[in-house]
């Protein structure tokens, strides 16, 4: 049996950018992505905390050190600049291994930096 578990965790960052003109997804710094260890490309799952929306994207890398999280194309109406967010993924795994599995979880600071 496979089960999905939580893989990685960004927990409470700062919307800081939000381009409605833009292809679908949303822009993380490299910093943080390398930190929650999450890939370009990778399908993620966003939660708005300021407004209980919940929606599912994928990354775009962003310039490295610049604490920039930008919401892309149609979900930057559902997330705005201000908004506070967590960014979850998650992998799917052999049940007996996803018992022992530890996700990895970061707390970036107020600006987003580690």
């Amino acid at each position: 049996m496979q089960i999905e578990v939580l893989k990685s965790k960004i927990h409470r960052v700062l919307i800081t950018e939000a381009n409605l003109h833009y292809i679908g997804s949303i822009t993380i710094d490299e910093d943080l992505m390398d930190a929650a260890n999450m890939i370009e490309n990778e399908k993620v799952q966003v939660l708005n905390i300021d407004n209980g929306e919940r929606l599912v994207t994928y990354i775009i890398k962003g310039k490295r050190g610049s604490g920039m999280i930008c919401m892309n194309g149609p979900a930057a109406r559902k997330i705005t600049v201000g908004d506070r967010v967590i960014i979850l993924s998650y992998a799917t795994m052999p049940f007996e291994d996803a018992k022992q599995f530890k996700p990895t979880i970061i707390f970036p600071k107020d600006d987003n930096t580690l």
